[in-house]
């Protein structure tokens, strides 16, 4: 029997993981250090307006974790999470 780490939770995160994927992404060229604050991503709607009432951060599709506050129609869509978005359509 396996456990899953709540990554909210001390001891029990994403980081690493969310750092290396970073990190993959950006030595395969699919983004540029610092594009990931240049778009806006993938949320489940409910996550958008429990994190509104609570000040919880969030964490879209391509695993970046934040506090929304900014208006998202202003920036791009994130290319990884429109990916995974699609694939999870298609499927």
């Amino acid at each position: 029997m396996s456990s899953i780490a709540d990554p909210d939770q001390p001891g029990g995160g994403t980081s690493v993981l969310d750092r290396e994927l970073e990190k993959l992404l950006e030595d395969e060229g699919v983004i540029e250090p610092g594009d990931h604050e240049r778009f806006s991503h993938y949320v489940k709607k409910e996550q958008i307006l429990e994190s509104a009432m609570t000040g919880k951060p969030v964490k879209a599709l391509c695993g970046k974790k934040w506090t929304p506050g900014r208006d998202p129609d202003k920036f791009p869509v994130c290319p990884t999470c429109k990916e995974i978005y699609e694939r999870m359509k298609s499927a």
